[in-house]
Order: C-alpha cells, then sequence, then structure tokens
C-alpha cells in the first residue's frame, strides 16, 4: 500500500493559481468561477531532478561558456527555421498553437520528416493512431524513413522510451491529453499541463534534445492551460489565418534565440504546407486600375519588411452611432486616427460607417500603419483613388504630426523591388542617398501627406 499522501486544493484555470479552498473569484487575476478542485499525491523529494543525481550541481563563470555550446539544427524548411531565428537550439523547447485543423500537425510532420534524413526522430501522438499517421505522411507524400511513433499520454512511459529512443527531435501532440502518475487531477487540467511541460523542459535540458509541443487554443485564440506553461518553454510560435483558407501565418511571439514577431508564410495544399518565399506577393491585390480606398503600406515583421494592402470603405451610416469595424488592425486605434482626421486634417466622420481591413489576413500591430489608413479612410470618403504604384508608412501623432519608424531604409528598399515608383514617408525615414528608381516625399505633418488626397 502506497504511504504518499493524497491532498485537495484548488486551481485557477485562468493563471494556474494555487488555494487551499474554494472561491468565486481567483485572488491573484480576478477570473470568476475559475478554480477547479484538484487531488494532488504528495511526493517526496528528488535529488538531482529528473535524472536523480545524487553529486552536488557544477557552478561555473558566465564568462567560460561559448555561445558556440549551442548548435543550430537546419529543419530543413526555410520559413520555419526564420521563425525560430536561423533553426532550432539544441536542448530548447519550442510550444506551438493555433486552431484546431490549422496545420499544426502537419508542419511538425514535415519537420519530422526532413530532420528524419540526418537527425533520429520520436513523434509521440496523444490525439492519433500510429496508423493514422501513417496515412497523413502518405497523404503528404512524406518517406517516414527515420521517423520513430509512439501512442501514448503518460509522461514517465514518453520518458522513458525517449530515454531508449534517445532522440534529437522529440515532437509532443499535444501536451494537454498527457498526464503523470504523480498527479490524480484529469489529463488537461492546469496541475497536469504545468507537471507534464517540467519534466518534458527538464528532460530537453539534460539530454540536448529539442522537444516540440503542441498546445491547444481557447475560444480567444490564446494558448489553454496555465499562463505559466509559455514561461517555462524557449519559444511560442502561434498559428494564424483561417483554417478553410489558403495561406498560413507562423508568427513567433516568444523566442530567447532570436527576434520576436517574426513571420513565416505558408500556402496549404494537398500535399501539405509549402513555403512562400516572397510574401509581399500575396498581400497585394494588384488592381488592374487605381480604386478608391486602397493603399500600400510597407510594414515590418520581425526581420521582414512586408508590403500590405490596406483597404477602407466610407458610406453615410443611418444608425445615431456610425460603425467602426477594423479587421487586421486596433480598432481602437481607428477611432483615435479619425479623431486625428477631424482635428488636424478638417474632415469629420461622425456620420460615416468607417471599414478598414489588411488583405491577406495579416494583423498589423506597429504604428507605421497609421498614415496609410487614414489616407486610405480619406480617399474612400472623396472617391478619390490613389496612384497604384504609392506606398505609404509612418506615425500619426494627436497633435497631427507624422512620426518616424523603426527601419525605413530598409522599408522603401523593399517597397521599390516591387514595382513601388512613389513613396510618402516621415522627414525622418527618409535616407540621405535615396533608393533608386523611387521618389521620396517626407511629410512632417498630417496635412502634408492629405494635400494629394
Amino acid at each position: 500500500m502506497s504511504n504518499r499522501k493524497t491532498r485537495s486544493s484548488y486551481v485557477c484555470n485562468a493563471c494556474g493559481a494555487r488555494q487551499p479552498k474554494w472561491a468565486g473569484q481567483c485572488p491573484d487575476c480576478g477570473a470568476w468561477n475559475s478554480m477547479v478542485e484538484t487531488a494532488e499525491i504528495a511526493r517526496p523529494a528528488v535529488r538531482g531532478g529528473y535524472a536523480g543525481a545524487a553529486e552536488s550541481p557544477r557552478v561555473e563563470s558566465l564568462a567560460e561558456v561559448s555561445p558556440e555550446d549551442r548548435v543550430r539544427i537546419q529543419s530543413g524548411i526555410g520559413e520555419l527555421d526564420r521563425v525560430l531565428g536561423g533553426g532550432l537550439v539544441t536542448g530548447s523547447v519550442v510550444l506551438i498553437g493555433g486552431d484546431p485543423g490549422i496545420g499544426k500537425s502537419t508542419l511538425l510532420l514535415q519537420a519530422s520528416a526532413s530532420l528524419a534524413r540526418h537527425l533520429p526522430v520520436l513523434y509521440v501522438s496523444g490525439e492519433e493512431s500510429p496508423q493514422q499517421i501513417g496515412l497523413r505522411a502518405h497523404r503528404l507524400g512524406l518517406a517516414g524513413e527515420g521517423i520513430r511513433l509512439l501512442a501514448e499520454t503518460n509522461v514517465e512511459s514518453i520518458l522513458a522510451a525517449a530515454s531508449q529512443e534517445r532522440p534529437r527531435v522529440l515532437v509532443v501532440d499535444s501536451i494537454q491529453t498527457l498526464y503523470t502518475d504523480a498527479l490524480q487531477s484529469a489529463p488537461g487540467s492546469v496541475s497536469q499541463v504545468r507537471e507534464a511541460a517540467a519534466q518534458l523542459v527538464r528532460f530537453a535540458k539534460q539530454r540536448d534534445t529539442v522537444v516540440f509541443l503542441v498546445g491547444h487554443v481557447t475560444k480567444d485564440g490564446t494558448l489553454a492551460g496555465p499562463r505559466v506553461l509559455e514561461h517555462m518553454v524557449d519559444t511560442v510560435l502561434y498559428f494564424e489565418g483561417e483554417p478553410g483558407g489558403a495561406f498560413r501565418l507562423v508568427r513567433s511571439v516568444k523566442n530567447r534565440f532570436g527576434a520576436v514577431h517574426e513571420l513565416g508564410v505558408f500556402a496549404m495544399g494537398d500535399r501539405g504546407l509549402r513555403e512562400v518565399k516572397n510574401p509581399s506577393a500575396i498581400f497585394l491585390s494588384r488592381h488592374d486600375e487605381a480604386v478608391p480606398g486602397s493603399l500600400v503600406m510597407v510594414t515590418r515583421e520581425g526581420t521582414r519588411p512586408l508590403l500590405v494592402e490596406v483597404q477602407a470603405l466610407v458610406d453615410e451610416s443611418p444608425l445615431a452611432n456610425p460603425r467602426r469595424v477594423a479587421l487586421g488592425l486596433d480598432g481602437n486605434r481607428l477611432s483615435m486616427l479619425l479623431a486625428v482626421l477631424h482635428r488636424h486634417g478638417g474632415v469629420a466622420m461622425f456620420n460615416q460607417d468607417v471599414f478598414v481591413n489588411v488583405v491577406g489576413g495579416v494583423r498589423i500591430t506597429e504604428t507605421a500603419v497609421d498614415l496609410p489608413l487614414v489616407m486610405a479612410v480619406l480617399s474612400s470618403y472623396r472617391d478619390r483613388p490613389l496612384p497604384l504604384d504609392l506606398a505609404v508608412f509612418g506615425e500619426v501623432g494627436l497633435s497631427g504630426e507624422v512620426r518616424p519608424v523603426p527601419n525605413g531604409p530598409d522599408r522603401l528598399r523593399e517597397a521599390a523591388k516591387h514595382g513601388v515608383r512613389r513613396a510618402i514617408v516621415p522627414v525622418g525615414n527618409v535616407p540621405k542617398e535615396g533608393v533608386e528608381g523611387l521618389e521620396i516625399t517626407a511629410v512632417k505633418t498630417l496635412a502634408e501627406a492629405l494635400d494629394g488626397v
């Protein structure tokens, strides 16, 4: 009979905070009705963590640690390597989240097939049988040699198999299906997800194994489970895009070994995900003739400048409160820019419905979209098309000034590569040597930028 004691506690599903008794509201994060009873088994402390080593840990000087100790491994998928910061880092843990059916398992299976050509790979599935994975590999045209499959949800069994197989890359699909014998709560609960992830992270660091974790997302699009899960891993990637659409975006929101907000672009086809080498081409509609409310802007995702099309539609509103709809942009920023347009541009939109959209499903969070957004709205309002070969970027302040944005010369050179011949940019972003084949107009205020609209 086991001598381990069982105790109950209450864990918040929103933040993972633990309380000794139930409460209607979590004292830590303030979420309502999020406290769930969890029965846990108290475990004796084990020295040395997962390996159970009895010797004292080695302390070393920072100067003794060489950056070359962590070798990057190329996955064979260029867009994935870009998002990861140049490739996989040995001993790192990568968490991938996204909507169901968006392509997480497809991407990891393709990456596993590419890595398995020169590295041992162990693919662990808690949701599918090996036969189902084999059918997907056959449909994608993947050979599969070198990929070892394991259908298991017990963490201890997975680590025992991994210790025997000694893979360089371990894929776990998904973290919400795993459970550990040390806890009595159900798989997917806050305590199980946290403990399972902790054991996998410990294994990755001690064995220098790259670990991929697939995570479920909530209806809000955020990763399910405790927030501490994102803090434990080294890299967090999000899949974006419509499951029924043709394109998928993989965005890095956390990366200890590379730039954050890096973007990888894929096209979904019959043979899986295909890299898009020139993403600017898919985000531009390339109208045959100029249309009102359409304008090209140059945004920046991580280290990559992108040309995207911003569209605006302004129409007289029959409502007392006109609608403000923004797709791919911050709705609050749209309302603020409309107020700036009224105050410093002399154009009122208080009786107009305003709809704005970013073509291709890209979500822009940087302030460089301010100036092109205002110009596109005014173009639609006045029914006056803007030139097809015009690109715009810049931040608009509340006092009507146009401020520079980071990496202006890189944005202008990218625009020139795609046939842009005119650009309206802040004064601070004009390069001293100029850009060949590009006519640059520098503006200081919103009024100057709107003169030609």
